[in-house]
């Protein structure tokens, strides 16, 4: 370990947790010090992969690393982050940030205690066509975003406005950058116990407008992000990490002329992107694009599109 290494730990190393495992074993200026979980056989196995310790328990992680990622089950995210931040470690913390406001209310007091980093893991966020999009996003006024998956046994503690459309309502705030001021919902529960697929349609303070679509029992696996602004339409793809752009360009004494380029997209991986950016505002000591107070927000939302839901049950 280098005298500038930031040192790290994951704490759960499933299907998420292990790709923080292998992200930061191999980037530079971060040393992975050790992986928790509960399951020890998956633990020694990511731990001998990695090139670390596997470290009992999460109160053994203070004084030993800087920076922790958390990718336990959404229940227990208040329970590993809150005495982590307590005692010195900066978080990142996977979304949804906790499973009630109150929770989120006491990680991001908690940071704010201490003077600690705490990041929301909304990956989307750092998706490099995302990125290409928002450049060249300006005053949007219609969203119109689809993100459909096929069902798996993951996840299916929470429902899919949790699981899958949160990365949208993440998306809408910050591409929008106003406060929402009208939610309707609708959502059906059809292969677990809890909404397996929903519509949202979203109104700005701004007036722009957002309808969003999440689904986890598709066959075809779709996330493609569509925005209307003044005299341009754009076209995100964020599984093929492509975007369209059309634009209407005037024309002095002649007709409008419509002009359809694809912006340019860095390449990069978006998990690595979002770690990287946590590593860098642990070594600045700036808050992340994405603190605990934006991932709250967001909670927010997903739960007022929720309500709408709850307000509006599906025929039965």
């Amino acid at each position: 370990m280098s005298q500038d290494s930031i040192p790290v730990a994951v704490v759960g190393v499933g299907h998420l947790g292990r790709h923080h495992a292998r992200l930061y074993a191999s980037m530079p200026g971060v040393t992975l010090v050790g992986i928790v979980d509960q399951d020890a056989e998956r633990a020694a196995a990511m731990a001998s992969e990695y090139g670390c310790e596997v470290i009992p328990q999460v109160e053994d992680l203070p004084g030993r690393v800087r920076a922790v990622s958390v990718a336990v089950p959404t229940a227990y995210h208040r329970a590993v982050a809150e005495p982590l931040l307590r005692a010195g470690c900066d978080v990142l913390v996977e979304k949804p940030i906790a499973t009630t406001l109150d929770e989120a209310d006491a990680m991001v007091q908690a940071a704010a205690d201490n003077d600690r980093i705490l990041m929301v893991g909304h990956t989307e966020r750092f998706n490099p066509a995302v990125l290409a999009m928002a450049r060249a996003v300006e005053r949007p006024r219609f969203f119109e975003v689809h993100r459909l998956a096929a069902f798996t046994a993951r996840s299916t503690d929470i429902d899919v406005v949790l699981d899958l459309m949160i990365h949208d309502l993440d998306l809408m705030l910050a591409l929008d950058g106003t406060d929402p001021v009208e939610v309707d919902a609708v959502g059906v529960a059809a292969l677990t116990d809890k909404v397996d697929i929903a519509n949202a349609r979203i109104r700005f303070a701004s007036g722009c407008v957002a309808n969003l679509t999440s689904s986890r029992i598709s066959a075809d696996p779709i996330r493609r992000v569509r925005v209307f602004q003044a005299r341009t339409y754009m076209s995100c793809d964020t599984v093929q990490r492509t975007v369209e752009r059309f634009q209407l360009l005037p024309r002095e004494g002649a007709a409008p002329e419509i002009r359809h380029d694809q912006l340019p997209v860095d390449e990069g991986e978006p998990l690595g992107n979002e770690l990287s950016a946590f590593i860098d505002a642990v070594r600045s000591r700036e808050m992340p694009r994405i603190d605990g107070r934006q991932g709250r927000k967001v909670l927010d939302l997903a739960f007022r599109v929720n309500a709408a839901i709850e307000a509006h049950p599906a025929r039965q």
